[in-house]
């Protein structure tokens, strides 16, 4: 079937009520406008089409590749991009307005597989992998949640036996983005000791399949599967040298939840514009229903929630450039975030009336999407516990 390109032409230029932009540079500033031209030509004319049609679109990975959204983190010398956090969170931020699904193609690629194969692979691995991981050419995944091992991942029974000359890998992992057209997955599994270790899985590999997840209502365009193992023989050396435990795999998460703060902060913006432009142009009892109170009030938290959002991700991802950020700050940037845009999104719904649930406004996409982005990397409730653990001192989910 034909893609459907829209006719709507994606006009937005950036919400910036309290001048954040004076808070970052010249370099940022650039890279968040390539993205967003980006984002205009490649995302926007496509989205409603691949959303309606569960469509993921295999030929974005290449355009991510080129236009440099994979790794921007990562050092050059890898094929990353050599950026710095908040650059990092730019990107995320100008791809999640064009789609959550998107963003997650994007960030999954960049923190969940090529931060831990730059962090915690060896050279060989490195070399190996990530240039064609930052190019585009491979995609990979992330496996750590099990159908019974969410929240969590400590208790997960994916494990892997040593057979000599190489690991013996059985067990199953869900809720994958990007596994169904995934080369290679970045699994964690535990040894015969119980301990938790990463290995590099590649596609081809006997008794590896990564089955569909159907019947999404939410993120139809990214492509979510399952990773199941079935006495998968997995070379020595693809394991994962330079860490183990279950420190290796929240270290990554804590990436990518630093950048769906950012995006989030994007799939906010896009429902305000759309709110704020819908509500000028409609006309109810002889005036355009801006004019109303209710509306004006729904605009106006709108946008001072959007505001302290873009603080807290600056604040988060300067902390992050110095090496002071902790799985705390990341949490609490997550969550907020995501709850703010989930609500900017439901506000956005009311003001749109009945054209809100339709796919010629990118309202419900954004509310459906929102409901994973809320559940995914840390639901949440358990970032609520984490922050809370921190203020009290006490564990209150174990």
């Amino acid at each position: 079937m034909a893609i459907q390109k829209s006719q709507k032409q994606d006009l937005f230029e950036g919400v910036d009520f309290l001048q954040v932009d004076d808070l970052l540079t010249e370099e940022h500033l650039l890279i968040r406008s390539s993205m967003r031209d980006f984002v205009k030509k490649e995302i926007s004319p496509y989205i409603e089409d691949w959303a309606q049609r569960a469509h993921f679109p295999t030929e974005i990975v290449k355009k991510f590749g080129d236009v440099g959204a994979f790794g921007p983190q990562i050092p050059e010398e890898y094929g990353g991009g050599g950026l710095d956090y908040i650059a990092y969170g730019l990107i995320m931020q100008e791809i999640e307005r064009g789609d959550s699904g998107m963003r997650s193609t994007a960030s999954v690629q960049g923190s969940l597989v090529m931060y831990p194969i730059y962090k915690f692979g060896s050279e060989e691995q490195r070399k190996k992998y990530l240039p064609k991981l930052a190019s585009g050419e491979m995609l990979g995944c992330f496996g750590l949640t099990e159908p019974d091992h969410g929240s969590n991942p400590s208790g997960m029974v994916t494990n892997f036996k040593d057979m000599g000359d190489h690991y013996l890998l059985n067990g199953a992992k869900m809720w994958i983005s990007n596994s169904p057209q995934a080369d290679i997955a970045i699994v964690w599994a535990k040894n015969e000791e119980g301990r938790i270790h990463g290995l590099i899985v590649e596609r081809g590999m006997e008794g590896f399949t990564t089955p569909e997840t159907h019947g999404k209502w939410s993120l139809r365009a990214s492509c979510t599967g399952e990773l199941v193992f079935d006495n998968v023989k997995v070379p020595k050396e693809n394991l994962l040298p330079g860490k183990s435990g279950l420190g290796a795999p929240l270290m990554c998460l804590d990436s990518a939840r630093f950048g769906i703060a950012w995006g989030a902060i994007g799939a906010a913006m896009d429902c305000y514009e759309s709110a704020r432009k819908y509500a000028a142009e409609r006309i109810q009892f002889g005036k355009p229903i801006a004019g109303f109170q209710l509306v004006q009030k729904k605009l106006s938290e709108m946008l001072t929630e959007i505001t302290k959002a873009q603080l807290l991700a600056w604040k988060v991802g300067k902390m992050m450039n110095e090496g002071k950020a902790k799985t705390v700050h990341i949490s609490m940037a997550k969550r907020n975030n995501v709850e703010m845009a989930l609500n900017i999104a439901r506000e956005a719904r009311q003001i749109h009336g009945g054209m809100g649930i339709t796919g010629e406004y990118p309202i419900m996409r954004h509310m459906m999407n929102l409901e994973s982005v809320i559940t995914y990397e840390g639901t949440h409730d358990i970032h609520l516990l984490i922050l809370g653990q921190e203020i009290t001192g006490i564990p209150a989910f174990v």
